[in-house]
């Protein structure tokens, strides 16, 4: 039986192995044996959270955008640095999501922060701003 860690324990660790290996799938099977191990499959989601947020504060960004059509690479490259920008971070990665209702424009989602730069976000603010 497994000793029971915090998940911020078990994020740091993991955190730290992903950064210190180049064998991302040995450390994914070393987390998923031990919340089998340990029955806390169902706290998944919030380790891998946690995970994201331990790699943020160490300068890895894993950013999810999400669009109506493909960045083109001089899109990805922009966002990437938008990114870097925004949360000090040495290394981003994009994990591009299509969603076709989507007018226009993308959303970039980071461990704990969100930027809207979608037109129905735009159109949402118009509105909001001539109500008033």
């Amino acid at each position: 039986m497994a000793i029971r860690l915090s998940r911020r324990k078990i994020a740091g660790y993991i955190a730290d192995r992903l950064l210190s290996t180049r064998d991302d799938g040995a450390v994914i099977n070393e987390l998923a044996g031990y919340l089998i191990d340990s029955k806390r499959t169902k706290e998944l989601e919030l380790v891998v959270r946690d995970v994201e947020y331990e790699l943020q504060n160490r300068g890895v960004v894993l950013a999810r955008v999400t669009s109506a059509s493909d960045l083109t690479k001089t899109t990805e490259d922009a966002v990437k640095q938008l990114v870097q920008d925004n949360s000090g971070a040495s290394k981003v990665y994009l994990k591009q999501f299509i969603d076709p209702g989507l007018i226009g424009g993308f959303r970039v989602d980071l461990p704990g922060h969100r930027l809207d730069a979608t037109i129905a976000r735009r159109l949402a603010t118009l509105r909001a701003n001539y109500k008033k």
